[in-house]
């Protein structure tokens, strides 16, 4: 083979370095080995420095080229082509050449690691992780040292203070001042039951005798729940929450303060005796009633002193430290509707009973003596200011629930006071409505004469302005101090055919369905009623779908909605009758078809349209739920009615315009009115139910010289009446009831007024009507009187060519209707009739209807398919009636 064939490649690269030693390489005669290359005659000048020969190196003692353009570069190159990931040339070894010293390796922090290649350079070595979490400690250490030296030990008795609310009239008049008094008493700890002791213990820190004062699980659940936005929770000691009472000057749920609260917490653990932590405990916190302290509260709950009381009056009271608004068996809806009394009483119980087993589990009750405690212990009258009798505590009450639902101020800093709260109140109408409300009382209902009818009468009422949704009166009960519930704002009490102009207004806002057309397009295609269009009037009329087909409930019974006194308006045989002669006697019938063929969800949208709450409106899958089976409260009712008033126009009722402090004005009432109606729907249902105080059910509330709307409503079975009525300037609504408001009677079911007041039967027309006559006569004296708007056109007539029919024995033509429509066989009313001589059937006297049976019902599902004098449950709907529920209230209950 010859010479110039076995010659080996040339290596590529070099740069001036390697043409030096390219040139010395040609001047000494002898070619370069390719690097790596063995046995090569540039052996001997590659050789490493022991001389053993293998391997040579490009670079080496022997100066043969260099292949590659710097030590850094020829690093890597080794290392890319060496037999070892990650060796250095020279060898498997490492040998034939020196190590050069990594670059950075006299940096204090080397990160990242400057011989490290790869990931494994950016992984930290155990050196630096110990030296950081070392330097972490160290810090956190003196920031720990640092705050316990700053925060002191403090002092109950100077910071847990409060102040004075301060209510005002809506003319700026000062009503009362209330709500922040202190009332709270320091004892000692010996005078602390230890039944007390251990029922807090036992129920919020078990280990408090023994802990030092902190819980790192709860102060880190607490610290998270704030990081990302959230409520702190859970997880505190006793000490904990002494510290949180004695720093009432600052309540903000921060960090910081957070933190500030754990150093205190630490330095009392340390330095506080457990005794004392314990009665500072006790001695400031918050018990409800507006009783701060473990004395204030036996005296507001039971009326004694604290060194008195009973193993289970303890474990109630340490209920009341988890947030006495919804624990307190009184309720509190006008802050949260949830906090109904019967809910309270629930929570209050079980929380009671958890109490008293934990004792006994931890051996601080003996089951005996645990056995004694079953049921709630008797409780004192919760409002004892008497600066909050008569309407005073209502009214107090519904600001309050005003503030905290509509303002960043809390229930626990308003009870800490300093408030000058500003009221929509007229302190005129409030004293004119209470004694519209007791006049009739006293002259009507006698409870030692009739104790089986006049027992547990109540009214209710509330006024509100159209133009603005100002409450201006409310009539709450008897006495806030004697009767609890705020019957303006929550009572259960279902509102009968007061209900029906939100179907009327669905009817001519929405229109009703073509029965022709598939369900989807009949939704689209709807015609608009007019005044004149005719429904039936038929009593025990069948009820049906819009498209024809006959209504039954899931148990596939069908529906035959009654009338009062069992009549039949109109003339045979389609009975058709017009709205509003339909809405003049409260025609039962008419008005759960026109519901019917409307849709009940139109129905349901316009009542909340125009200001109730959709959570009081109950049975709203079933044909009843158009004459009234929903219970709002007066407020919500004379809210909603004042929508009519104002032409469409809607406004939330309100209590408060102001809210200030000594930093000045907190809140301010904004008024956000909305169009609910168009002015045409608006105003044409006032002008209908003018029908009714002129010439229909409702001539008791006729305003000489004053044009009045307005709809009486009577319930199931006679336990509930209304009037709803209003002029251009304000709306009123009045309700009428009997409930036992004793809290020993666990039922609490609204009793019948058969006979009540000496009447055959109480409905809408008769007492209800005739306060809201007393009232609004006193109210607006002195008050131009105003007309309503005339109103446009609307709609088609439905159903507008009656059937031939004979000539009724009795014929009437309203001045409204161009063409005369039959009436029911009837005698006209006289023009002011009695409250005795409205017609009463079974479902009111002409308001509500239902199934035929004793008494009636606000039903009509018979249990056969045909028609039948026994059926009728008093659910009303087929069980959808709500009863007497309770809850909820003005803002945001179910019973608005």
């Amino acid at each position: 083979m010859s010479e110039h064939r076995r010659k080996p490649p040339q290596p590529q690269g070099g740069g001036r370095a390697a043409a030096r030693r390219g040139q010395s390489g040609s001047s000494s005669g002898r070619r370069a080995a390719p690097r790596g290359a063995t046995g090569s005659p540039a052996g001997s000048y590659g050789a490493d420095s022991h001389g053993s020969g293998r391997g040579s190196s490009s670079y080496g003692a022997g100066g043969g080229e260099r292949p590659y353009g710097g030590r850094a570069e020829a690093r890597r190159a080794a290392q890319r082509s060496g037999g070892r990931r990650g060796r250095p040339p020279g060898g498997p070894n490492g040998r034939g050449r020196g190590r050069a010293a990594p670059p950075g390796q006299n940096r204090i922090i080397d990160y990242p690691r400057a011989d490290k290649y790869g990931w494994r350079r950016w992984m930290p070595s155990w050196k630096l992780v110990t030296g950081l979490f070392i330097g972490f400690m160290g810090s956190l250490v003196a920031l720990a040292g640092i705050g316990y030296a700053m925060v002191s030990v403090p002092n109950i008795d100077e910071t847990a203070t409060a102040q004075n609310n301060v209510y005002y009239w809506s003319d700026g008049s000062e009503m009362v001042r209330t709500g922040g008094e202190v009332n709270r008493q320091i004892i000692n700890y010996a005078s602390i039951p230890e039944e007390m002791r251990y029922a807090v213990i036992s129920q919020e820190n078990k280990t408090f005798e023994t802990d030092s004062g902190i819980d790192p699980k709860g102060i880190g659940r607490a610290v998270f729940n704030m990081a990302r936005g959230g409520q702190t929770q859970g997880g505190s000691t006793i000490t904990q929450q002494y510290v949180k009472n004695a720093m009432l000057n600052d309540q903000s749920q921060t960090l910081s303060r957070k933190f500030k609260e754990i150093f205190v917490a630490i330095k009392v653990g340390a330095t506080v005796d457990k005794r004392d932590i314990m009665a500072g405990y006790l001695n400031s916190a918050y018990y409800g009633r507006g009783a701060y302290g473990l004395q204030a509260a036996a005296r507001a709950y039971f009326n004694k002193d604290a060194k008195d009381l009973k193993p289970g009056e303890c474990a109630f009271l340490a209920a009341m430290l988890k947030g006495a608004t919804y624990y307190d068996p009184a309720g509190a809806t006008s802050i949260d509707p949830a906090a109904t009394p019967e809910d309270n009483k629930r929570r209050a119980l079980r929380q009671m009973q958890d109490t008293l087993t934990k004792m006994v589990e931890y051996g601080h009750l003996s089951a005996t003596e645990r056995a004694k405690y079953k049921t709630l212990p008797k409780l004192e009258n919760p409002r004892s200011n008497t600066q909050l009798s008569g309407q005073i505590g209502y009214l107090v009450d519904l600001a309050k629930g005003y503030v905290v639902n509509n303002t960043e101020i809390t229930a626990d800093k308003l009870q800490q006071g300093g408030y000058q709260i500003h009221t929509t109140f007229d302190r005129k109408k409030v004293d004119k409505l209470e004694k519209a409300v007791k006049k009739v009382y006293k002259a009507n209902i006698d409870p030692k004469k009739r104790p089986r009818t006049d027992t547990h009468v109540q009214f209710g009422g509330a006024s509100v302005d159209p133009e603005t949704g100002a409450i201006v009166a409310v009539y709450g009960g008897e006495d806030a101090t004697k009767h609890f519930t705020n019957n303006a704002d929550a009572t259960g009490a279902q509102v009968g055919s007061t209900f029906k102009p939100f179907v009327l207004a669905a009817a001519m806002q929405d229109g009703v369905r073509n029965p022709s057309l598939g369900e989807t397009q009949a939704q689209d295609e709807r015609t608009q009623v007019s005044p004149k269009s005719r429904f039936s009037g038929q009593n025990k009329l069948k009820i049906k779908n819009y498209d024809g087909t006959v209504w039954t409930n899931e148990k596939d019974q069908e529906w035959l909605q009654v009338n009062d006194g069992q009549e039949s308006y109109g003339s045979p045989p389609d009975y058709l009758i017009d709205l509003r002669e339909a809405m003049r006697w409260s025609v039962n019938s008419a008005f759960v078809q026109l519901g019917m063929d409307v849709g009940l969800d139109k129905v349901k949208q316009a009542a909340t349209n125009a200001g109730l709450k959709e959570n009081s409106l109950g049975g709203a899958t079933f044909p009843s739920f158009s004459i009234g089976i929903s219970d709002p409260s007066a407020i919500r009712m004379a809210g909603s009615y004042a929508t009519f008033a104002a032409s469409g126009k809607q406004n939330e009722p309100f209590s408060v315009t102001k809210v200030e402090n000594k930093d000045g004005v907190l809140f301010k009432h904004e008024s956000r009115t909305k169009q609910a109606f168009t002015e045409k729907v608006a105003d044409n249902v006032t002008d209908i139910l003018k029908t009714v105080v002129e010439k229909g059910t409702g001539t008791n509330a006729q305003l000489p010289g004053r044009e009045v709307a307005g709809k009486t409503g009577t319930t199931d079975g006679n336990k509930s009446a209304w009037f709803v009525g209003y002029t251009p300037q304000l709306s009123t609504a009045i309700s009428m009831f009997r409930l036992d408001d004793d809290e020993s009677n666990k039922s609490r079911e609204f009793l019948k007024m058969f006979g009540t007041g000496g009447q055959e039967k109480i409905h809408g027309a008769s007492f209800p009507a005739e306060i809201w006559h007393d009232y609004m006569l006193e109210a607006l004296k002195n008050v131009p009187a105003k007309a309503f708007p005339t109103p446009e056109p609307i709609g088609e007539i439905v159903n507008a060519e009656p059937s031939p029919t004979p000539t009724p024995s009795a014929t009437e033509t309203e001045e409204e209707s161009p063409t005369p429509s039959p009436t029911p066989s009837r005698t006209e009313p006289s023009p002011t009739p009695t409250p005795t001589r409205t017609r009463c059937g079974f479902f009111g006297c002409g308001d509500n209807g239902g199934q035929t049976g004793d008494g009636g019902t606000d039903g009509g599902i018979t249990p056969e398919p045909s028609p039948s004098d026994t059926g009728g449950d008093d659910s009303g709907s087929g069980g959808s009636n709500r009863g007497n529920g309770n809850g909820g209230g003005f803002f945001g209950g179910t019973n608005n």
